[in-house]
Order: C-alpha cells, then sequence, then structure tokens
C-alpha cells in the first residue's frame, strides 16, 4: 500500500526545541492519523553537524563548487570524514530516539508495513533541520520502500494553462552551464541514452536564450549539470551559465512561473550546495526538486544521474528511483565520504509525486535498464545529431552533383571575380617595357601606307632604338603575314638573325572556322609563339594558355605561347631551363605548373586543351599597370632611356581600338562593367605570372582534390543543421547565418591572398542556408504536428 507521512515541525530552535506534528494516510486521501510530540533541545547536533560539513567541504575532492573557500589549510583524511560522520549519525538517531518524541517513533511504527511504499515528506522553515540527512534515521531504513523528501510550509498546486501536457516524448531542457573543470558533457551522453525524449540541450547559454526557452516551449523535465552554490546569509542559490553569468531562481522567475504553468513537474540540478536553489523553487511551486545538500564530486554527480536515470524510467516512483540511485553511491564512498548523503528531494506536498510513464500520452514499453534499449534515439537538442549529419551530406552530394554539371559555374567565377578584385594591390614588375602603338600612332603613320598598325619603317626605327639599350627579349605582339618591304632589307635580316626578336601567329582552329594567321615570313619557327588565348564562356580571360600541339594544317606551327617564349628565353639567363616532370607537368625552378582538368574548383567541364594553367594576374587598380609603357611615337622622339629596356622583356602591341585586340578581365570599370584590356597588356600578365613564380616564389593559382571540396561544402551544410539545432529564434538564427556567410566569404578570401587558392564559396554558402532550411522545415513541421 501505498502511504503518505507528513513530518511538520514547527516553532522552536535548537536552544529550545521544537513542535513536531505527524500525519499518516493513504495517498491521495486525507491523512487518518495526526498526533504531535517534540524533539528536546539539543545544540550539540548542530555543531557536530558543522563540523562534519565543514570537514567535507575541506576535503580535496574534483567537484562542481564555485565561492566554497577552503576554511582549513590542511585538507583532513578521508578517513576522519568518515568517523564524523558515522559520529554525527549516532547523535543524530539518539536525538530523534528522545523520549519527547518516541509517540511520533512509535505511531509510525504502528502504522506502517515493511512492504509499504511510503513517501514521507519533512516541513519546516528551519533551513538548519533540511540539511540534516534525514535518510540516516533508523526508522526509515527499516522500511525497504521508504524515502523522505523535504517541503516547504507553504504551498499550493499549480493551475496548468494547458490542458495537454503529455505527449509522445518526454520534453526536457537541459542546461549544461559552466564547465570549467568539471565534465558536464558526461551528463549530456547520459541523457541522451534516455529513451522516448525529446531533449534541447542549451551548453553555456546567455541569460536571454535560456528565459527564451523557458518562455516559449511547453517543458516537463528541466535539467541543470554545471556549477552552483547556496548563498546561506540570504538563502538564496545560484547556478552559473556560463564562463561569466550567474542568476538565482529569482533572476529567472517569471521564465520558471511560466515553465511551471505549462506543465514542467521536475527540476533537477546535478551540481553543488542546491539547496538555496530548492528554498527559491518552492515559491514557483513546482512539483518535484532534486538538487544535491553539499558540494558534489564530479563523479559522484554522474554516476547518481547513471543510476537514477535507469531506475526512473524503468516506470517507478521518482521517491524509490533517487532512492535506489542514493544507495547505490555507497559503492564510491571509500573515494568520496557520504556521497548517499548528498541527493535530496525537495517537494510541493500538493502535487503528487511524479512517475515516469505519465509524462507520456500513450507510455511506451519501456526496458527494464537503459543500457539494455535497444535502439535507443540519441538526441542533439531538438534535431537529431544523426538527422543533421544525414541531411548534411545529402544535401553535399546534391549540390556537388549539381556543381558537376556546371550549374553552378557562372556564379562560382562571378564570386572567384569579386574576391580578386579585393586583393590587396602590388607593384608593377620593373621586369618588363610595354611599347603601345596607340590610337595616335596609327594615324602618324598613314603616310608610310603600313597594312596594320605598324609599318616597316616605324618598326625598324623601333627596333633599332630598343635594340641599342640591348634589352633581354623583344616580343611583338602584331601579326605580320606578309614579307618585310625590299626598301627595309636591314629589318628582314634583324628580324631574321636577332636571337633577342620573337614573332607572333595564330594557330587555325576549325571548330571556331579560324584559317589562323601565318607568321613574319622572315621570321624563324623557333622564334615563334602563338597568340592563341583561352576564354570562358562569358568572354572573360581566367585561364593561362602556356602551349599546345598545332593542327598540321594550321598556318601557325608555334608550340609555345608568345608569352612563354619571352619568360623562357629571360629566364634561361637567370640559370632556370624548362623541365617536365615525369607525368609531364611544365616545372621552371621549384615551380611545377600542374594543368588544369575538365573539373577543376568552379570550372565544370570546360575544355581544357593544350596545357593550361589558372591565371593569376598581378594585382593592381587596373590590369593594365602591370608595367612601365611608352608609345611608339615616345620612343620614336628620343624619350626612352637605357635603364628602361636593359636587361628588360620588351613586348610590343597595339592599343588602337580600330583593330579589336581587347580582352575582358575579372576587373571591372568605374561605370560597374567588366574591363577589358589590349591584348599586349594581356600578354604582360602572363609573362609576368611565369617570372613571379619561378623568380620570387610567388604561387600559382590551385585548386583543392575533389575530396577537400567535398569535405568542405559537407561542413559547412553541417553546421548550418546545427545553427538551427541550437539557435531556436528566428533572429538568432539569422544573426548566426549571416555570421556565418560572412566568415565563409573572409575564410575565401584569406585562402585566395595568402595561400593563392582557389576555394568553393558558392556550393558552401548554398550548403549552410539549403541545410538550415531544411532543418527548420523538419522542426516546423515536427512541432506542429
Amino acid at each position: 500500500m501505498d502511504k503518505l507521512i507528513i513530518l511538520k515541525l514547527g516553532e522552536g530552535n535548537f536552544e529550545q526545541g521544537f513542535t513536531v506534528t505527524l500525519q499518516i494516510g493513504d495517498e491521495n486521501v486525507r491523512p487518518t492519523v495526526e498526533i504531535t510530540g517534540e524533539l528536546p533541545p539539543n545544540p550539540e547536533i548542530l555543531r557536530d553537524y558543522h563540523r562534519w560539513q565543514s570537514i567535507y567541504r575541506n576535503l580535496r575532492l574534483p567537484s562542481r563548487p564555485i565561492g566554497l573557500a577552503k576554511e582549513l589549510t590542511q585538507a583532513p583524511s578521508l578517513e576522519y570524514c568518515q568517523q564524523v560522520s558515522e559520529e554525527f549519525k549516532v547523535s543524530f538517531n539518539a536525538w530523534l530516539a528522545s523520549d519527547s518524541f518516541r509517540s511520533i517513533r512509535e505511531k509510525l511504527l504502528e502504522k506502517l508495513m515493511l512492504a509499504d511504499n511510503i513517501r514521507m515528506l519533512l516541513q519546516t522553515k528551519d533551513l538548519r533541520l533540511q540539511k540534516f540527512p534525514w535518510h540516516l534515521w533508523d526508522l526509515l531504513e527499516r522500511y525497504p520502500q521508504a524515502e523522505i523528501a523535504l517541503s516547504a510550509p507553504a504551498y499550493e498546486q499549480v493551475n496548468l494553462n494547458r490542458i495537454a501536457t503529455t505527449s509522445d516524448k518526454v520534453k526536457i531542457l537541459a542546461i549544461l552551464g559552466n564547465s570549467q573543470g568539471i565534465d558536464t558533457k558526461a551528463d549530456q551522453a547520459l541523457l541522451n541514452l534516455l529513451p522516448n525524449t525529446d531533449i534541447t540541450f542549451l551548453v553555456e547559454p546567455q541569460c536571454l536564450d535560456l528565459t527564451d526557452q523557458l518562455w516559449e516551449q511547453n517543458w516537463q523535465i528541466l535539467f541543470f549539470a554545471g556549477h552552483s552554490s547556496t548563498q546561506e546569509t540570504n538563502q538564496t542559490g545560484k547556478i552559473y551559465i556560463n564562463q561569466t553569468e550567474s542568476l538565482t531562481i529569482s533572476q529567472l522567475k517569471y521564465a520558471l512561473k511560466k515553465a511551471v504553468e505549462r506543465g514542467l513537474k521536475l527540476a533537477i540540478f546535478n551540481s553543488c550546495d542546491g539547496l538555496g536553489l530548492a528554498w527559491e523553487f518552492a515559491d514557483l511551486h513546482i512539483p518535484q526538486i532534486i538538487v544535491m545538500r553539499e558540494p558534489v564530486p564530479d563523479r559522484v554527480a554522474q554516476q547518481f544521474l547513471k543510476y537514477f536515470l535507469e531506475a526512473f524510467a524503468r516506470g517507478g516512483s521518482l521517491y524509490l528511483a533517487v532512492r535506489e540511485a542514493r544507495e547505490r553511491l555507497q559503492g564510491l564512498e571509500n573515494q568520496f565520504p557520504c556521497a548517499t548523503w548528498l541527493p535530496v528531494i525537495f517537494q510541493n506536498p500538493a502535487e503528487m509525486p511524479l512517475n515516469w510513464r505519465e509524462l507520456f500520452r500513450n507510455p511506451p514499453n519501456l526496458p527494464a535498464s537503459l543500457s539494455q534499449t535497444t535502439p535507443v534515439r540519441r538526441t542533439t537538442n531538438r534535431l537529431g545529431f544523426s538527422l543533421i549529419l544525414l541531411t548534411s551530406m545529402v544535401v553535399t552530394v546534391i549540390l556537388i552533383g549539381i556543381r558537376f554539371l556546371g550549374v553552378l559555374q557562372t556564379l562560382e567565377l562571378s564570386a572567384f571575380d569579386q574576391l580578386v578584385r579585393l586583393r590587396p594591390p602590388e607593384k608593377p614588375d620593373s621586369r618588363l617595357l610595354i611599347v603601345t602603338v596607340t590610337e595616335e600612332d596609327v594615324q602618324a603613320q598613314k603616310p608610310e601606307k603600313p597594312q596594320g598598325s605598324l609599318s616597316d619603317k616605324s618598326l625598324a626605327k623601333l627596333l633599332e632604338k630598343l635594340e641599342a639599350y640591348q634589352p633581354q627579349v623583344i616580343g611583338l605582339d602584331i601579326y605580320r603575314d606578309y614579307p618585310v618591304d625590299k626598301d627595309y632589307p636591314a629589318l628582314a635580316a634583324r628580324m631574321r638573325k636577332s636571337d633577342r626578336f620573337v614573332g607572333v601567329c595564330q594557330l587555325s582552329d576549325s571548330q571556331a572556322r579560324k584559317p589562323g594567321v601565318k607568321p613574319p615570313p622572315e621570321v624563324y619557327s623557333h622564334n615563334l609563339g602563338f597568340s592563341d588565348i583561352a576564354i570562358d564562356s562569358d568572354n572573360v580571360v581566367r585561364r593561362h594558355l602556356l602551349a599546345l600541339t598545332p593542327a598540321p594544317s594550321s598556318p601557325c606551327t608555334a608550340p609555345y605561347a608568345l608569352n612563354v617564349q619571352l619568360a623562357l628565353r629571360y629566364l634561361y639567363t637567370k640559370g632556370i631551363r624548362l623541365q617536365f616532370t615525369p607525368d609531364g607537368a611544365w616545372q621552371l625552378g621549384k615551380v611545377t605548373f600542374k594543368p588544369i582538368e575538365a573539373h577543376t574548383g568552379g570550372y565544370q567541364g570546360v575544355d581544357a586543351f593544350g596545357h593550361q594553367i589558372l591565371l593569376n594576374y598581378r594585382s593592381s587598380p587596373s590590369p593594365e599597370a602591370i608595367a612601365p609603357s611608352m608609345t611608339l611615337q615616345q620612343v620614336l622622339r628620343g624619350k626612352l632611356n637605357a635603364n628602361a629596356v636593359k636587361g628588360k622583356i620588351v613586348i610590343i602591341g597595339t592599343t588602337a581600338e580600330t583593330f579589336g585586340d581587347y580582352w575582358l578581365t575579372p576587373y571591372i570599370t568605374p561605370q560597374g562593367k567588366l574591363q577589358a584590356i589590349p591584348g599586349v597588356f594581356l600578354q604582360a600578365q602572363m609573362v609576368s605570372q611565369l617570372l613571379s613564380a619561378a623568380l620570387d616564389g610567388k604561387p600559382l593559382l590551385w585548386t583543392w582534390p575533389l575530396w577537400g571540396e567535398v569535405i568542405w561544402v559537407w561542413g559547412w551544410s553541417f553546421l548550418g543543421g546545427l545553427f538551427t539545432a541550437y539557435l531556436h529564434r528566428f533572429i538568432y538564427l539569422s544573426l548566426a547565418g549571416g555570421i556565418a556567410i560572412i566568415s565563409l566569404y573572409v575564410s575565401c578570401f584569406i585562402f585566395l591572398i595568402v595561400y593563392s587558392c582557389w576555394v568553393p564559396l558558392i556550393p558552401a554558402m548554398l550548403a549552410l542556408v539549403v541545410n538550415s532550411l531544411i532543418a527548420t522545415t523538419y522542426l516546423n513541421m515536427k512541432f506542429k504536428n
């Protein structure tokens, strides 16, 4: 039979004694017995307890208190603590065996049977009496199904403002507070083993996050693990929710009151010195609270939680589950004295004791032990960890598949261009000199009747002036598919014999229906370079074509690009020659030029013909500021000096718009349009990239392998799911998402400027947002149902 015993300790003190009223009855009915008695004066019992408490608190045990100072300079031994505890137990039972209290004792023995399930409530407003370990009373130890709980003298039943407070899953709000020096993850792992639960974990939350959760949802169990303490001067308890914030129950009064009205039935504070928390909670009339009387060692807290959850989830009563868990702690008392003294229940007498099955709308068939549950649903907050993992992987696979089909290529290239434009500026490359043939230069040559932008007469004068200053190499980025006029034999001889001069031609392309352009007849094949450039679908140049095999029918047979020919000749004088790795990749000095493939970075299905690498523009406000430059007329009028030419690479090309040699770059004009630059400047950019890599150690642009990009995208997808699981308010989720996107953007930018690595930005951003939306949709559907 279920019995309810109420032991009221009324007015009095340890110097004058206490009046006692005993009520005995069955559960759910009015008491059938009420008698009075008295506990005699006994100041020594209070001193004995304080003696034990002082010794216990000065033990060097790893526990969960904050702010409990050690009073003794030398820590007492465990054996001494055990000895003092036994002495207190003897004196405590002697006090309860006093003649004036005998009537209470005898009535209990008369009315109770050993087989009864007994719930005893100790009602007193004397907080010192509440701190005593009443379970040590030898009368209670006679009854194996009995447990004692504390209760406040004033109480009332709370009227729930929601009719349906049960569901198919037990809703638990678990607060993992300041974990400095302790392991709250063990508590989290134990809670995760509970079957049929919906657990929300708040890990070191801010105060606003905690109150929002208490206000916005219907919780049945509130759990706290971390540091706590009792301020005995003002009888308040304090929990430390994170590294910098602590709260009293009164500071959470309105949120907790709302939670109780919505069906909060049990609060568990698996933390130190929690009676102050129970005292404050009593004013909120919560049905049951479990706290620790004194500082609790970390291992004791974890073992109690494990034993309690196992017993409670089997379907037993809360009281018997606490007793079983408390008694099982005896196995730790050789290391942690008085571990069985610590757990205590604080009960609202107006409420019935809690049973695990009562928390469900349709009680499940519960297993005998949590350790035997198969399968067990583990939860990470409101969203299962396994579900976050699964959805993040699915989103990643889908996005990588879409990316592989080239759907995201335009967005990725646009994002890459934006990052390129944000790079810090570099100095112009002083190893180059660019001679431009402007529209004004073309008009000035009209009397000479040039076939192109540069007449034989002007070219002869230009080469004569340049070679007088001993440049390292001269590249002519102007087509001359016709012979030199017979009136300029010196020019023909110079072009034929000079070891500094490199001409240009264009390869034929049958697919693009380009017949190609013949090379200058006077220039031998080893002094030729092709002008062909790889352009993307949006006509922007982001790739650097180094070499390819000409078609047999092509009028141009040069295997290397003009810029490659110029760079190789310059590097040769520095002791660097072109070599090839066993797999056919280029190597200049210590730099290996790994060719791009059809699927490289943001490129998906690109035509990777020949030997191509990514073009790493020399960062500057304008790509035309790559190197010093002069116009044709400036050179011919003698404004050129030796220092600007000697030992340099000179590239000659036209900037006249009538010849159409302009190419789009990732840079933009002040009007916001993509900037087009003349081909001579583009050739200079490519020459500079080769020289900077071989001589300056400037990294080439590169990308991660596919598996690296997949992990990167999956990581951001997983993060999006975590945000939804832990951040329940839209404003917090939006803020965290915005911060994450900014962090992603900054990360990609840092990878680009520091390591010259092109990291996927758009796929990762989409993964973050899409998985967050999927998780949000899932939770909305879940909680709507």
